[in-house]
C-alpha cells in the first residue's frame, strides 16, 4: 500500500536539486503510485513536514516567519485567458523603412 495519498491543488513551479539516485526514485515511486515526479516530491515532502514534531514547534517561531526563500520560484498564470495569450505565437515586429 502506498504511503503517499494524491490530491490536485494550486501548484507553483520550483527549481530544485537532487541526487541522481534520488531522482530515479522519485520516478520509480511515481510509476509504482501512477503518478507524475512531480507530485510524490510534493506530498513526500508535505508528509515529512507533517510528521517532524521539532520542525511542526519551529513553525510556530517568529523565526520561521521571517526565513528568507531560497527556492527558484516561477509563477504561473493561473487563468484561462492568460495561459491562451501565452501560448498564442507573437507576430515578428516591423522594422522601420522595412516591408511585409
Amino acid at each position: 500500500m502506498p504511503l503517499l495519498e494524491i490530491i490536485q491543488t494550486r501548484q507553483i513551479s520550483a527549481t530544485i536539486r537532487v541526487d541522481e539516485t534520488t531522482a530515479e526514485q522519485i520516478d520509480q515511486y511515481a510509476a509504482f503510485l501512477h503518478a507524475s515526479a512531480d507530485e510524490v516530491v510534493d506530498k513526500a515532502l508535505a508528509y515529512v513536514f507533517a510528521k517532524d514534531r521539532d520542525f511542526q514547534e519551529f513553525l510556530r517561531t517568529p523565526e520561521a516567519a521571517s526565513v528568507a526563500q531560497s527556492l527558484r520560484i516561477r509563477r504561473t498564470q493561473q487563468n484561462s485567458a492568460a495561459s491562451e495569450a501565452i501560448q498564442q505565437p507573437v507576430k515578428p515586429s516591423r522594422k522601420a523603412g522595412g516591408a511585409q
